[in-house]
């Protein structure tokens, strides 16, 4: 119930046709765009060093979908497609294409054997944790530059968190 309500305010708010038809600013399309290009490059880098180790960007997805889940949350297709907005038939086949590599399997859950799971193997493991290194290593680089462009597209500088902090 919690993930379907998320869904739908965010869907409500996303919805161009009824946002506020207000001015939009040159400093406020250039803050957005920054924000885009910043994004923009994260993710690059992000499915390039997927792509350099033999993974597609959506397999990495996936696979950090699954490590990722918050506890109590269990590791079904459903749950990783609600993680990666994709419908449930485009999982099964991301599902298919990792299980064929020997990098997710699945196997039933313990209490309630109709429930399938999912889960990394060994190898699995080892490239997600190899990937996410290299991406955190990405991030202590670029992410200041990434987090100040949010901030500065919701109006709050880092002059304004220094002075609060």
């Amino acid at each position: 119930m919690y993930m379907r309500r998320t869904k739908l305010l965010s869907q409500k708010s996303a919805n161009p046709a009824k946002a506020k038809r207000g001015k939009v600013s040159i400093a406020q399309y250039r803050r957005l765009a920054e924000m885009r290009y910043r994004i923009r490059r994260f993710i690059h880098f992000s499915e390039e060093a997927a792509r350099a180790i033999g993974l597609e960007p959506q397999q990495h997805q996936l696979m950090l979908a699954i490590k990722g889940l918050p506890a109590g949350v269990r590791p079904t297709v459903s749950a990783v497609s609600e993680k990666l907005c994709l419908r449930h038939h485009s999982t099964v086949e991301l599902v298919d294409r990792l299980e064929k590599q020997r990098l997710v399997a699945r196997c039933h859950a313990e209490k309630d054997r109709r429930y399938v799971l999912l889960r990394l193997t060994r190898s699995g493991e080892r490239q997600l944790a190899q990937l996410s290194a290299s991406i955190l290593l990405e991030l202590r680089v670029t992410g200041v530059a990434l987090a100040e462009s949010l901030l500065n597209v919701l109006g709050k500088t880092g002059k304004r968190r220094k002075a609060r902090a």
